[in-house]
Order: structure tokens, then sequence, then C-alpha cells
């Protein structure tokens, strides 16, 4: 398997003339890098820079690397960057299985298989036919985690993603999605307000005012 790295180098972002926040760091594959602070604290906004949707209001510097090389001039589309948000975003439309579709490289062959075959990998047998709007909690975010994994990203960013979730659903959807990606040696950045997301993720935390 091979590892990413993802390295955010120099970068500072400001909003009107303030300084909003400023970072230097290497998250290796299978790490998780949290940011943690309230709302307008500039969290999400350095996902967006990071994904390369920043809007224009923002003034920002710096450059995003994956493996050395710098992203930072490239769409969105080009960056191999994969995202989870606080709502799975299913399309309500499709079926599982054509959700998990829309997740592969377009020139990938057998995509039934393939989607099968992960579903089982994720407890999910049977699924593929169901309406998103069946689904539980826990089972939207394993949904959404899998579409992720299958459009092969190089870097994950989540954003607040376990942030609608009870309690006890929390808790489980969490360690699952934190051992999914290490075990796909993927480097993560989280934002999150919560300091017990930021403690189950590990690794270095960097906290904004």
């Amino acid at each position: 398997m091979t590892h990413n790295n993802l390295q955010l180098q120099n970068i500072e972002m400001s909003l009107h003339g303030k300084t909003l926040l400023a970072v230097d760091q290497k998250i290796a594959g299978g790490q998780v890098f949290t940011v943690m602070g309230p709302s307008g604290s500039g969290k999400s906004s350095l996902l967006a820079f990071i994904a390369g949707f920043l809007p224009d209001v923002f003034t920002a510097s710096g450059r995003v690397l994956i493996n050395n090389l710098d992203l930072t001039a490239l769409p969105p589309e080009q960056r191999g960057i994969g995202l989870l948000f606080q709502d799975p975003l299913l399309f309500p439309h499709l079926s599982v299985g054509e959700n998990l579709r829309f997740g592969l490289p377009a020139h990938e062959q057998n995509k039934d298989t393939i989607v099968a075959q992960q579903l089982a990998e994720f407890g999910m047998d049977n699924f593929a036919d169901r309406d998103p709007a069946t689904l539980s909690g826990g089972q939207k975010s394993r949904v959404a985690l899998l579409r992720l994994l299958l459009s092969q990203p190089k870097a994950v960013l989540l954003d607040e993603p376990f942030s609608q979730l009870d309690s006890e659903l929390r808790q489980e959807v969490r360690e699952m999605v934190f051992a999914t990606l290490r075990a796909e040696g993927l480097p993560v950045i989280l934002v999150t307000h919560d300091r017990a997301d930021a403690e189950a993720a590990g690794g270095q935390i960097l906290e904004l005012k």
C-alpha cells in the first residue's frame, strides 16, 4: 500500500485584513491532524483552501502539496482530495449502489461487482438497491465514507462529520471512520469544535481562537 503525504506549507489566511490562522504542517499517511476551534475561527475555510474552493473574499498564501506535488494552482477536481461533511450528502434520487457507483472513476470496469464487494466488506450486504432515506444515521455515514474511498483520494478532509450524530452513534462512527482511513494509509485533516473528536483522532491538534 502506498502511503501519501499531505503538506501544508506556510499557509496564512485572513478575512477583511484580520489574520485567521497560520499553519505549517506535514501529515503522513495514516495520521490525523486536527484543527479545533469555535465557529468563525477559520477551520472550515482552511479545508476550502486545501480543496481548492476558497471564496475570493479570503486572502490566502502558502502551498498545498501531496507527495511533493504542488496542488495549489490546480482546480478542485484535479487535486485528488476527498471530503466528508456534517451531512453525508447522499443523492436522494439514487439508490445506495448508484451513489457508490458515482464515486468510482469513470473508466472503472465492473462497477456493480466492485460496489457489491465493498458493501459486503462494510457489513452492508444487499444494500445496493436501498433508498438512502431508509438508512440509519450510521448506515448513511458508512455509505458516504465508502463512496469517498471508491473515488481513490490521496488525502481526506473531514469537516465536522460526526456533529449530527447522537453521542453513542457518534463514538461508533468516529471509530469506524478513523480506523478505516488509517488502514487505507491516507493523510487526514479533521476540523471540529468538539474535544472528544480531537482526542479520538489522535495526532497533533491545532487550536484556533
